[in-house]
């Protein structure tokens, strides 16, 4: 499962004259592949001066969430108009309202950074109140942990740097959101550091067994894409053995109590949590 998101749709709603967060995000990935600026601006739909321009939008190598920031900076201090308009802002309203989205969610779609959503709702420039978002605006403590863990496997500590500057695709976290209400099911999650892809694969068990087949289904899928794992202790990655022999990809293992270390796989989880019956 990944989240929609509609080109057209967002088309319409923004500007085809101002690149979005997600066509930011595209030209980062793109040009760390050794496109050609040519390649670029016509994949985007823009020009070439545009493309080149926005590469050197900063005074260091180019990324995504830095050059929006940049972006909305500037475009604060000069006092430019806000790019909700007044279908985006009905947009907006309608899928946190009404359909539950959560800002991450809407931003998703729409192609825009998740605290540009977060502001506009600060700033009261959405009909949305805290109490409407899917945590009231907070973080909730999470549950205490019921699953079993296992104290072996490769430490985080030995995992390449290059995975943790998010400047290559490829390196996934996984984790499993389980079902306290249907007993035995749960879900399989894998989350892309770089482009924050975020794959749901549904488990028909919660044993390391049915975490592996999710593994080398997705390993299938993504054939050398799949350069790394990093994982938590829980006992469904108990076969981590099984999963570096079979697929080549080595599996890292966070310390104990650190979510923060699998940020991206957390961030969605949250999300899918509030479809997943507690």
């Amino acid at each position: 499962m990944v989240l929609p998101h509609n080109p057209l749709e967002r088309r319409t709603l923004m500007s085809t004259t101002i690149l979005s967060f997600q066509n930011r995000v595209v030209i980062e990935t793109l040009h760390s592949e050794g496109r050609a600026l040519r390649y670029i601006a016509n994949y985007l739909g823009f020009s070439k001066a545009t493309i080149f321009n926005e590469l050197h939008r900063l005074n260091s190598e180019y990324q995504a969430e830095l050059a929006q920031t940049d972006f909305e900076q500037k475009v604060s201090q000069r006092g430019r108009k806000s790019s909700l308009t007044k279908n985006l802002k009905h947009l907006v309203e309608e899928k946190i309202q009404v359909q539950k989205w959560s800002p991450e969610q809407v931003a998703h779609v729409v192609g825009i950074a998740y605290k540009t959503v977060y502001n506009w709702i600060d700033q009261g420039w959405l009909d949305v109140q805290l109490p409407d978002l899917p945590d009231h605006g907070i973080r909730r403590h999470r549950a205490k942990e019921k699953r079993g863990t296992f104290s072996h496997g490769r430490s985080i500590e030995e995992r390449p740097h290059k995975v943790e500057t998010r400047q290559e695709f490829g390196h996934f976290e996984a984790d499993t959101v389980l079902s306290g209400k249907r007993k035995g099911q749960a879900v399989a999650t894998f989350v892309e550091r770089k482009s924050r892809l975020t794959i749901v694969k549904r488990l028909h068990g919660r044993d390391s067994q049915y975490m592996t087949q999710a593994v080398l289904e997705l390993a299938n899928q993504l054939q050398d894409k799949l350069k790394t794992l990093t994982v938590d202790h829980g006992k469904e990655f108990a076969n981590y053995q099984t999963i570096e022999r079979q697929t080549g990809t080595p599996v890292y293992f966070a310390h104990a109590y650190s979510p923060h270390e699998r940020g991206s796989n957390e961030n969605r989880n949250r999300v899918l949590r509030r479809f997943i019956p507690k």
